[in-house]
């Protein structure tokens, strides 16, 4: 099944966290939090502005992102569990390259 996402909605698929500690312990299923990274998989067109211009989206496919513990709606498709939400549920795009800056 092909999926897309219409507006400013965007398709994510959690990645999943690490199942051990920095010191080896091993976190069982049932104490772990969903994780609050995902990679976009699809994204809408864009919002209209109030004069009826297309805004694209600043996400695209294959970002790495970061959102609300409680953003977006679940959903299953083809057995394999998505999250669909507003680009303005997500935090930020995660880079790989640079690290997280902290606010002084």
């Amino acid at each position: 099944m092909h999926f897309r996402p219409l507006h400013d909605r965007v398709v994510v698929r959690r990645i999943d966290a690490d199942e051990k500690t920095a010191g080896g312990i091993i976190i069982p299923d049932t104490a772990k939090e969903k994780p609050m990274e995902g990679e976009v998989v699809a994204v809408g067109p864009g919002a209209r502005d109030e004069s009826g211009k297309l805004v694209p989206l600043d996400v695209k496919a294959g970002d790495r992102i970061l959102f609300g513990k409680w953003s977006g709606t679940e959903v299953k498709l083809d057995g394999v569990e998505y999250l669909i939400m507003k680009e303005s549920d997500i935090m930020g795009v995660l880079d790989g390259k640079a690290p997280l800056r902290r606010a002084a």
